[in-house]
């Protein structure tokens, strides 16, 4: 189904379920990414989209499953150690530290990193794609709007220097002229070949962007196709294009 037939896959979530106590809010979901692509899991507010993401960051624990990046499972690391790895998540809600500056934010982001020229290269990369933080350096990021803060998490985990770059709802509260702005920098992230993995509620934007994708409902993955052919597909536009 997909147009990438010859792409490997990079990560591979096998049967991942994850429980808030008696409840089970991820059912053993089963997902591949393709190295260099973008792939969306889209699906209503609940369904389990972001609990996904933080058992595959290590941030809650999964009752069962593996999430594999090159064949190693991130489930037997610590959170530290799957950043190290090269799997880095942009978290819902920004989470940017609002007393420190641009500058130190970025800088945070590339504290697993040894290589001071590379960091210097990756912080002259993030400026060129986000020139307002070039032009606010200095300043507070408490001080910046809530597009800028999206725009500095972002690049705060590009600096970790990510293999698997995971969006948590990068679009959540934001203008439609800035989410445009957002969806547009993701696609030129990936054009360096850095995988992506783009949750989202905003389904049409996602799927437009993404080279597949999957539908979560009640923590269960109903479907899977490209993101063309979800687009197209009429159970997609009834429940989330508002068909």
């Amino acid at each position: 189904m997909s147009a990438s037939g010859n792409k490997q896959p990079i990560l591979q979530v096998e049967d991942l379920a994850v429980a808030y106590g008696h409840i089970e809010a991820v059912k053993g979901i089963s997902l591949s990414l393709n190295e260099g692509e973008i792939t969306a899991l889209v699906g209503a507010n609940g369904a389990g989209k972001s609990t996904s993401l933080l058992a595959i960051s290590g941030l809650v624990k999964a009752q069962r499953g593996r999430v594999l990046l090159h064949g190693q499972d991130l489930l037997q690391m610590s959170p530290h150690r799957i950043v190290e790895s090269g799997v880095v998540q942009v978290a819902e809600g920004r989470a940017t530290l609002t007393t420190l500056t641009v500058e130190e934010n970025l800088g945070l982001g590339a504290y697993t990193r040894k290589d001071k020229d590379g960091v210097a290269r990756d912080l002259e990369w993030v400026y060129s794609l986000f020139p307002v933080l070039k032009n606010r350096a200095a300043g507070l990021a408490g001080n910046l709007s809530g597009g800028e803060q999206q725009m500095l998490a972002i690049g705060r985990a590009l600096m970790a220097k990510p293999k698997v770059l995971l969006l948590d709802e990068p679009s959540m509260g934001l203008a439609p002229l800035i989410i445009q702005e957002i969806f547009r920098i993701v696609q030129e992230i990936n054009k360096t070949g850095m995988t992506v993995l783009l949750v989202e509620q905003n389904v049409r934007q996602a799927l437009r962007i993404a080279q597949r994708g999957y539908v979560l409902e009640t923590g269960k993955i109903v479907l899977e196709d490209s993101g063309a052919n979800l687009l197209g597909n009429p159970k997609v536009v009834e429940a989330y294009l508002g068909g």
